[in-house]
């Protein structure tokens, strides 16, 4: 006789009641890769693609503030450098990847929705 205590060991050692085919066992790594480009990859890109259309547009006499929390106006742009006036006679080269927004408006990307 099989007391309650020890059926669950019994139920998990019975044997399947089938083969089981390739696919069907792939299907849920499937749906986990799916779900996980769905909700991580694809807003990252989204967002990666919004602050790359900002850097391109960028140009001189933009009010700009950066990642770093510096205040100034755009004197040169360059290909990956940017050349920022902070004060009068005051000029700094920053990547320009270190742009974070424009003076006065909502951040490209909000603090809020960063990823990983």
């Amino acid at each position: 006789m099989i007391d309650t205590i020890s059926l669950p060991f019994f139920v998990a050692q019975a044997p399947a009641s089938g083969p089981t085919s390739f696919l069907v066992s792939m299907f849920p790594i499937a749906l986990i890769v799916l779900v996980f480009y769905v909700l991580v990859l694809m807003p990252q890109r989204r967002r990666l693609k919004k602050v790359q259309e900002f850097q391109a547009a960028l140009k001189v006499g933009d009010k700009v503030i950066t990642t770093g929390g510096i205040y100034g106006q755009i004197t040169r742009l360059g290909d990956t450098a940017v050349q920022v006036q902070i004060a009068d006679k005051v000029r700094i080269d920053i990547a320009r990847a270190a742009i974070g927004g424009l003076q006065g408006q909502d951040p490209v990307v909000p603090p809020d929705s960063g990823g990983l």
